[in-house]
């Protein structure tokens, strides 16, 4: 956070000004308590020679206690090197998971009233898709997240068991995961009802243990942000730091219509993060409006007119008072894609055939957080992202879009990119999504 060289005037500047204002005054109570104690051993010891003799052999054992000590630290640290060499990247996503049961309805009834579902179906949802994703592209999947103990909880493990993906999270015996309650009526809105369960009944130290490897991605979703659990997301923002030059892995968030509930204080560390950002456009426009960015958006929303300059003034705008990378997604119209340093870029997408009920947000940030563990730049993340999110759609299981393999998005997007002409080349010639200074 010290470290940043931001301008005070900008929303992010100000906010680190106040950070270093309450730091500061942290240090100089620390610093007066110290000099209290030093001032009150300095009376203790000025005893007689006896005091001062044993106060050198004190600090005769301390030398050696520390040499031992330094020791110990210069063989972890090359053991940690070592165990980083030998690791495979893979994403970790902090997101909960449950169970959806979507139902088909003619129409939703009124209070009181009666109505009978032509078809049910039970899925894991929430942040399952993401990780789902991520295997599909080759790559280990693990959630750190709470699982819980029942028929639900159930559902959720032999999910993870068929699509490999790894729980390495916190598991509780006392509380059965939750579920959801999923209504389409046919039309392009769903309505929703919530049960939470033992993935909401987390605490600050939910995420203690985890300690992400050399070049992992680990993957916040904006379901972890309204509980108990949002604790343990702080917690470990504030272990992230805010330079991400620092970090050995990359941190990707991805807010949901939910945005608008987060409290200040913790929207506050995850903007100080300057994690990539990965939302959809009315996440987006919640995010600028949360933190009060002006977008002119005075051109019609049209697609193939005004649609693309409002997507752009819309990533531009909050990309620059987030000072991190951000992508905005737009559905078939693909992605803008803004780096700090850098113009927007509309990165296409892939016009397709909607025969699905559910988003596919959840398997286009899988895709991306996947291409980036692999070493992939922002860009090049975010157009096969593009690729698999639209084979996903084509392929849909009970209204639910399923991911495609590495190898298929990687050919689709190969020939749009070809097409179009606007990729980075080979992998040589790709760089990571670390946003710049």
């Amino acid at each position: 956070m010290l470290g940043l060289d931001i301008p005070e005037n900008t929303w992010l500047g100000s906010l680190l000004t106040k950070r270093r204002k309450k730091a500061a005054d942290t240090a100089q109570e620390t610093q007066t308590t110290n000099g209290a104690t030093t001032d009150a051993t300095g009376a203790a010891n000025s005893g007689g020679g006896a005091g001062a003799s044993a106060d050198r052999m004190a600090r005769h054992d301390a030398r050696v206690v520390g040499t031992a000590e330094t020791e110990n630290a210069t063989a972890k640290a090359d053991a940690a090197s070592a165990a980083d060499n030998a690791h495979v990247p893979s994403v970790i996503s902090l997101g909960q998971v449950w169970v959806d049961i979507m139902m088909d309805v003619d129409t939703l009834p009124t209070s009181g009233g009666f109505t009978v579902a032509g078809d049910t179906t039970p899925t894991v949802g929430g942040s399952y898709r993401v990780l789902q994703a991520v295997g599909a592209m080759g790559v280990p999947a693990a959630h750190a997240g709470i699982i819980g103990s029942g028929v639900w909880a159930t559902t959720v493990r032999r999910a993870f068991e068929e699509a490999g993906i790894r729980h390495i999270g916190p598991d509780r015996l006392d509380a059965d995961s939750g579920f959801r309650l999923v209504f389409h009526d046919g039309t392009d809105r769903k309505t929703f009802v919530a049960r939470y369960g033992a993935e909401a009944q987390g605490n600050e130290a939910t995420f203690a243990a985890l300690d992400p490897a050399a070049g992992d991605v680990v993957h916040i979703s904006g379901n972890t942000l309204l509980d108990h659990t949002a604790a343990g997301i702080d917690e470990f923002v504030h272990r992230a730091g805010t330079d991400p030059k620092q970090r050995r892995y990359q941190l990707v968030i991805n807010p949901t219509k939910t945005l608008s509930l987060v409290n200040d204080h913790l929207l506050e560390d995850l903007v100080l993060a300057r994690p990539i950002w990965s939302c959809n456009r009315q996440e987006a426009q919640t995010l600028a409006d949360r933190l009060g960015v002006f977008v002119d958006d005075s051109a019609t929303l049209t697609v193939g007119g005004g649609f693309d300059k409002s997507m752009e003034a819309l990533c531009e705008a909050l990309g620059e008072t987030l000072r991190a990378p951000l992508v905005v997604r737009a559905g078939s119209r693909g992605a803008w894609v803004r780096e700090p340093g850098g113009a927007t870029r509309h990165i296409e997408g892939f016009p397709t055939k909607a025969v699905h009920t559910r988003s596919a947000g959840g398997c286009h940030t899988g895709t991306m957080c996947a291409m980036l563990s692999r070493g992939w730049g922002l860009e090049d993340a975010t157009r096969i992202a593009n690729a698999a999110a639209a084979l996903a759609i084509q392929r849909s299981v009970n209204g639910v879009p399923v991911a495609p393999g590495y190898d298929e998005a990687l050919a689709l997007a190969d020939g749009n990119e070809n097409e179009n002409g606007n990729g980075n080349g080979s992998a040589a010639g790709r760089t990571t999504g670390v946003p710049a200074e």
